[in-house]
């Protein structure tokens, strides 16, 4: 395919991009206005992919029952199902565990950062990698200063900063398809 064929069906997508671009900026400031109810949907959104994710590993555990991982398989779809049902019969008690795991992979994503940082000490730019590891370990610390009250909100809160951020980069690459059919 040419590259002029790829910009022409590229730029008469854009408005697809755009209407995705809306609809995640829009959802991501209902996310914002209402951090609780959007934490209590992640939850038990999470909660309904354990529990798909719980009936296709049973599937296919029974489907190969001979396979010498059959046991595994077998475990990893019951506790699947065990989290999803937990998850969706109770999504506030869920928001904690799963708001300890985003607290401590901010913890360990800043340290990270920060090792990585220090080893790029002489090149330039070492500073702002140093400050997003110093800036994700002290998320991590002050989610988890503040567990349980902290699990209400954090979760929708990240989620609705997701979303806007995430609509704001398809606007962004909406305008540029719409570019490049305009310059065709």
């Amino acid at each position: 395919m040419a590259g002029g064929d790829v910009n022409g069906s590229l730029s008469g997508t854009w408005t697809w991009m755009a209407a995705l671009a809306i609809i995640c900026i829009a959802g991501g400031f209902l996310a914002l206005i209402n951090p609780f109810g959007a934490t209590i949907f992640a939850v038990t959104l999470a909660g309904w992919v354990f529990l798909i994710q719980g009936v296709i590993q049973l599937i296919h555990a029974f489907r190969v029952r001979d396979w010498p991982g059959f046991i595994w398989s077998l475990g990893l779809g019951v506790l699947s199902l065990l989290v999803g049902f937990v998850l969706v019969a109770d999504p506030l008690a869920g928001a904690i565990p799963l708001t300890l795991i985003v607290a401590v992979l901010f913890l360990a994503t800043g340290v990270a950062k920060t090792m990585f940082a220090l080893s790029l000490k002489p090149a330039t730019g070492w500073v702002w990698v140093l400050a997003s590891g110093l800036i994700s370990a002290a998320i991590g610390i002050m989610i988890l200063a503040g567990l349980p009250s902290t699990a209400t909100t954090i979760l929708g809160l990240l989620l609705g900063i997701e979303l806007v951020s995430n609509g704001v980069l398809f606007l962004f690459v909406a305008l540029g398809m719409r570019k490049l059919g305009d310059m065709r």
